[in-house]
């Protein structure tokens, strides 16, 4: 029996809005193995971290190696749980090909056994940043023309608050720390190396904790 490797992961901050927890991925792999006579060896997980990078998932990492380890399948519930990055789609497809693994891609149903199914995965990965991209962009957009305004939305993010007015300004305690982010991640720094440098200097966040999750980070970075 061919052998499969599950990857499964979900973002806190879009959970609810796709509505695909984990539980429902690992259940739509494990049918797709029974269905399909592939003994499903072991499904990683990445849980709330963004699929914009591979480099920072161990979860994927581990999921990559094994299935390249036993010249398998890597089953994942769509592109974008794997991958929002042509680059890293790329690189992990050709990580298996170099292999002799496959890619299979529930959603999309694709796999690359063949060279339409790697022509149709460049298509999807592709279609996939530039859909990212754009909504990157939209939202880059109308935060910007919300703070020039002083307009407050929802909730503050971090480096800002809100006046008795309800209107958003920066937050001056805070905005030290948005600066200090920024330069690290600007020298080079991963999201895990400045969580582990604001540790280390006892940097509290809003909530007075020193524990920094990457997500807020990773907003920080591209505001």
């Amino acid at each position: 029996m061919q052998k499969a490797i599950g990857y499964i992961r979900v973002s806190t901050t879009h959970q609810a809005q796709d509505g695909v927890s984990l539980e429902a991925q690992r259940s739509k792999i494990e049918s797709w193995c029974a269905a399909n006579d592939y003994e499903l060896v072991a499904v990683h997980d990445d849980s709330g971290i963004s699929g914009k990078r591979a480099d920072n998932r161990p979860g994927l990492e581990k999921s990559v190696t094994d299935v390249c380890k036993v010249k398998g399948a890597l089953v994942v519930y769509s592109l974008s749980r794997m991958s929002r990055s042509v680059r890293d789609a790329i690189g992990i497809s050709e990580r298996l090909n170099a292999s002799g693994a496959d890619l299979v891609s529930l959603s999309e149903q694709i796999d690359t056994t063949s060279p339409s199914g790697r022509l149709i995965f460049n298509i999807f990965s592709s279609l996939s940043q530039f859909e990212r991209e754009l909504v990157s962009q939209r939202t880059k957009d109308s935060l910007t023309w919300k703070r020039q305004n002083g307009e407050r939305l929802g909730n503050c993010p971090y480096g800002y608050t809100g006046n008795e007015s309800g209107m958003l300004v920066k937050h001056d305690a805070e905005q030290a720390n948005v600066s200090l982010i920024k330069e690290l991640r600007n020298s080079g720094a991963k999201l895990k190396e400045i969580q582990g440098e604001l540790e280390r200097r006892g940097i509290v966040n809003r909530g007075g904790s020193c524990k920094w999750r990457l997500e807020t980070l990773s907003v920080v970075c591209r505001a």
